[in-house]
């Protein structure tokens, strides 16, 4: 008793405090998220929580009690399914976030096992819902949940459902009795789908994937769980009676596979921890390019023998780790949903949000796409809302915690005017759901997108302008007149015109005003001259490049002209077919359509767009200029080697940019697409090619490096076959 009276009086009482209140939000938000399916904060969140409370008990280890959330896997939580208890624990994992905690425990596990003569077996960690299966004498007699790691829910009738899952397992030895452990997943193009049934429905829409699994497995009919795509991927063994398994873990995982198991293909053994640090490298650079959300990285010691000797916490083994990447997902306030105009007049909604870090970027604004998008996801302005960012991608918003609401939240209504010219929008096509503006010469918005676009890199590729100055020679506040009124006037500007333009200084992602973070006000420039009154630098090399782009290909002045389904392809077979904009305005519907890669849609846009007064009198301005609107005087179609190929180009180059690649295999014949499928010839591969270079290896279609991409501009296609990349390597 003297002891206990001690402990209590070496911790602060703010301390005790402090704990207490971070155990009671940890346990509150644990249950909500086994038992209800229903968490109000994003992982990241909990997860700082949990080192909160792990840092206070590292200061203070009195605090450590059995009853602490640092030493228990989960919380009880009632529910209506029976429950089931496990033959041995379903423990949790530690979690690391740095590679200086990864070095940390790899330390320790060297230590502790007494020898470096041992391997490490790398996965990835499944962003879904843990599950049991029990096997007895190979046949499936039950499925349950984690639960609390001693006790599940039994959700056998709806694991059956499940067309990956063995209801008997395969090959004459198997165990008497065998737990199988591993993660139940939702796939992420399903989503929505699912969402949008609950919305039209009258039910809570889930936050994420993970939910919309546990909540799918939970189901009282298994026929509805039958519906849905539910996955799973088995990464460990709990019991094993009546057979002597292999001493390595990954052993283990050849073994489950011939049992007829959905193991994963991403599995790999390293010898020490740069092996590891590459896995995690490879992964988070990657970790969009496998079937289902990872949120991070197992590790775990391969000798199931060495295992053994460093043994178990109360709720994670000594022997595995998780180490966690920066989350994609994050929970913050819906602001408003706002819509902005597309350069060829698409009026769409799109999410303004709280400020928030994720993905390593502020994110203030977020995509939603149409009307219809909006209503399945279940929003309301003033939802507390699950972000998420992948990578390079569009933030966009998965679902609201509806169990935040507090009633202020209100519906979207699309607007019926177009939000910066006041035109009434009216749908794309007749049954559309897109709606648009259909004041394509006047509307401000459309023009400067137009701009913006004419100028990119897939149209004339001028460096130095930018958004901003699409903006500002658009919509200045002075003078009062802006100095584009559409794309004719591009190339007669003039340094004189530039100078005394004061614009907003807008924000690329809304089209918004950008505002001074301490007083609020819209934020204005002079955009092109100094406070001297000079010409900055960037705005006579923005006049430099604008001539410059006078030369560019036909090709590319097609794609600038924003004529609605005219892309950079169907662009290069117009230009490489009629050889000049005249006789590409001259053409019949029926010879256009007759182009390899044309067809009825883009013929029929490209027919509509010239049949524009105020369309042919910007071809007429930029003649006048002196842009180059057709080939050169006795050019020819060149040699063309690739004829008949068709390339995919993915990942970075270092001697060419997308674009550049894109226009060296088109210049050769080649037809560039944007999907790998059996027709694809070669698939290009610069650094990070993603989820294209695994579908290539998967279909044997030929890879080249940047390397072998050189080969097949230089040499042709026979030469490249032979240097191409084999899935074997």
């Amino acid at each position: 008793m003297a002891g206990d009276k001690q402990a209590e009086t070496t911790v602060p009482a703010e301390v005790r405090e402090k704990h207490a209140r971070l155990a009671e939000q940890i346990e509150e938000h644990r249950a909500r998220y086994y038992g209800k399916d229903a968490p109000v904060i994003s992982d990241a969140e909990f997860d700082e929580l949990l080192r909160s409370l792990q840092a206070l008990e590292e200061e203070y280890p009195e605090l450590r009690t059995p009853d602490s959330p640092t030493q228990k896997v989960a919380v009880e939580f009632k529910s209506d399914l029976a429950k089931v208890e496990h033959r041995s624990p379903m423990l949790s994992l530690d979690n690391v976030f740095d590679d200086a905690g990864l070095a940390a425990w790899a330390e320790r596990v060297q230590r502790d096992v007494g020898t470096s003569d041992h391997h490490f077996l790398c996965e990835l960690k499944v962003d879904g819902l843990a599950v049991n299966l029990t096997y007895e004498d190979g046949r499936l007699v039950r499925a349950a949940t984690r639960g609390t790691g001693q006790i599940g829910e039994d959700i056998t009738p709806n694991v059956m459902t499940i067309g990956e899952i063995p209801h008997r397992l395969r090959g004459e030895r198997v165990p008497r009795l065998v737990e199988i452990r591993g993660e139940v997943y939702f796939p992420m193009e399903a989503f929505q789908d699912l969402n949008a049934r609950r919305v039209a429905a009258g039910e809570k829409p889930y936050a994420n994937p993970r939910n919309s699994a546990s909540g799918s497995l939970r189901q009282k009919d298994p026929k509805v769980t039958a519906t849905l795509p539910l996955h799973m991927v088995v990464h460990g063994v709990g019991v094993l009676e009546g057979f002597d398994g292999p001493s390595r873990l990954s052993g283990v995982y050849d073994l489950l596979k011939t049992w007829g198991l959905p193991t994963s293909p991403h599995n790999r053994v390293v010898d020490d921890l740069d092996g590891v640090r590459e896995f995690i490298a490879h992964y988070g650079e990657h970790r969009h390019s496998v079937a289902h959300e990872i949120d991070g990285v197992v590790v775990k010691l391969d000798e199931i023998p060495l295992q053994g000797r460093l043994g178990s916490t109360s709720r994670a083994p000594r022997w595995a780790i998780a180490y966690k990447y920066a989350p994609e997902e994050v929970n913050t306030k819906l602001v408003n949903i706002r819509v902005g105009v597309g350069r060829t007049g698409r009026v769409t909604p799109y999410a303004q949000v709280e400020p928030v870090t994720v993905a390593g970027s502020e994110v203030e604004f977020a995509t939603l796409h149409n009307q219809d998008v909006v209503k399945a996801k279940g929003v309301l302005i003033g939802d507390t809302v699950v972000l998420r960012k992948a990578g390079d991608v569009i933030p966009e918003i998965l679902g609201p915690v509806a169990d935040l609401r507090d009633g202020t939240e209100r519906e979207f209504v699309m607007p019926a005017e177009c939000p910066e010219c006041g035109t009434p929008l009216r749908p794309m096509k007749e049954g559309d759901v897109d709606l648009r503006c259909p004041n394509a010469r006047g509307c401000p918005a459309q023009l400067r997108e137009r701009l913006f676009y004419l100028a990119g890199r897939k149209a004339l590729d001028i460096e130095h302008f930018g958004y901003v100055a699409a903006a500002a020679l658009t919509q200045p506040l002075q003078p009062e007149d802006p100095p584009l009124k559409d794309e004719g006037d591009l190339f007669g500007l003039t340094v004189e015109q530039l100078l005394p333009i004061t614009a907003y200084v807008l924000d690329q992602d809304s089209g918004l005003p950008k505002r001074d973070p301490e007083t609020g006000e819209e934020k204005t420039a002079t955009v092109f001259a100094n406070k001297e009154g000079a010409p900055r630098k960037n705005a006579l090399a923005m006049l430099e490049n604008i001539e410059a782009a006078k030369q560019r290909p036909l090709a590319r002045v097609l794609t600038g002209l924003s004529i609605r389904h005219v892309g950079p392809v169907a662009a290069e077979a117009l230009a490489r077919e009629f050889r000049s904009i005249d006789r590409i305005e001259q053409a019949s519907e029926e010879e256009l359509v007759a182009v390899d890669g044309v067809g009825e849609i883009v013929a029929k846009a490209v027919k509509e767009w010239f049949a524009e007064d105020w369309h042919r009198e910007i071809i007429r301005k930029w003649k006048a200029a002196g842009v180059r609107l057709e080939e050169e005087a006795g050019e020819d179609r060149g040699p063309r080697p690739l004829e008949g190929l068709t390339v995919v180009v993915t990942g970075t180059l270092e001697d060419f940019t997308r674009d550049g690649a894109k226009e060296a295999l088109q210049s050769r014949g080649a037809k560039v697409t944007g999907s790998v499928s059996k027709k694809t010839s070669f698939v290009v591969v610069g650094d990070n090619p993603g989820s294209k270079y695994d579908k290539a290896m998967q279909l044997k279609v030929p890879v080249l490096n940047e390397r072998g991409f050189g080969v097949l501009l230089g040499q042709g296609p026979d030469a490249a076959a032979e240097v191409a990349l084999s899935a074997e390597e």
